[in-house]
């Protein structure tokens, strides 16, 4: 009986080690496929202003959009 349960234990052991070489493996093939299917990006305000360049006029009418008058509070 004692040698039935020992055989039992060192199956279970057997398969956690297998899991446990599988979630590696899973994890690190995980980790490689991120870091190369999406390389950083950098962020771009492309599209979001009106063409043209940027002038005083168009900073000063974010800023009061942006910032609320100290009388607004």
């Amino acid at each position: 009986m004692a040698e039935a349960q020992e055989e039992s234990l060192l199956r279970r052991v057997y398969r956690i080690e297998q899991e446990l070489e599988h979630l590696k493996r899973d994890l690190l093939q995980r980790l490689v496929t991120d870091s190369t299917a999406h390389p950083a990006r950098k962020p771009s305000l492309f599209g979001c202003v009106r063409g043209g360049d940027i002038t005083e006029e168009m900073i000063e009418e974010a800023k009061k959009h942006l910032f609320r008058d100290v009388k607004d509070l």
